[in-house]
């Protein structure tokens, strides 16, 4: 089974760049020209691509202050980047001669790390230096097995985070590839359909779960105020 050029590899930029930091850059290059194109003719009334920005920041601005509180709006240029990014990431691979980077592990493993010290960093901001007597524990005795605890239950939410992401991915993009060799007609279109609902999902629960270890990491300050 042959897989599809990639546009990278007919334009052999893959010989000095690997494919998925290479579809990563188009992806951030993507969003930073929109951005700029949406934020240099800002106006009163919004209308067209300003229109449609103005929906999804709000969007996800509700979703959060659903999921977090009504402190959230502090965490939407991290969350809001991360769902575009990754949703994008995601859709890019229904685009002929495309790889979604999100179908490779270094790509959701890196997602993860920034929301794994993205979170600390919130908590430490919201209770100083205190938000670290939870990694001990009610007792100073239990402290060696606390932190033992907390710090394997703390990189479990990386894995989980990555794996989820890639594996999900990457199967669509495996089962995808197998279909169109074998049905080359009648499998890209419902394959698609299920492409675009599971790239939305898996970015859905990327976000929700992001959401979630901040506000573990911040509540009790939320609750003082």
């Amino acid at each position: 089974m042959k897989e599809p050029p990639l546009f990278t590899h007919i334009i052999g930029l893959s010989h000095y760049i690997p494919d998925h930091i290479a579809y990563t850059w188009f992806i951030m290059g993507a969003l930073i020209l929109i951005s700029f194109i949406v934020s240099r003719g800002l106006m009163p009334l919004p209308a067209g691509i300003q229109n449609i920005a103005e929906i999804i920041v709000e969007g996800i601005s509700k979703f959060m202050e659903n999921t977090i509180g009504h402190n959230s709006r502090q965490y939407l240029p991290l969350i809001g980047t991360l769902a575009l990014f990754i949703v994008l990431s995601n859709l890019s691979g229904l685009v002929p001669g495309f790889l979604p980077p999100t179908s490779n592990i270094n790509t959701t493993l890196a997602c993860a790390i920034i929301v794994f010290f993205a979170t600390h960093y919130y908590g430490v901001k919201a209770h100083g230096i205190d938000y670290l007597k939870h990694f001990i524990g009610p007792f100073w005795w239990l402290a060696p097995i606390m932190i033992l605890v907390e710090l394997i239950s703390h990189l479990a939410r990386v894995l989980s985070l990555s794996l989820r992401l890639f594996g999900n991915i990457y199967g669509e993009e495996l089962v995808l590839l197998i279909l169109v060799f074998l049905v080359p007609i009648i499998a890209p279109l419902p394959m698609m359909a299920i492409g675009i609902f599971t790239a939305i999902v898996q970015t859905f629960v990327f976000v929700l779960l992001s959401m979630f270890y901040i506000k573990l990491a911040t509540e009790e300050a939320e609750e003082d105020h």
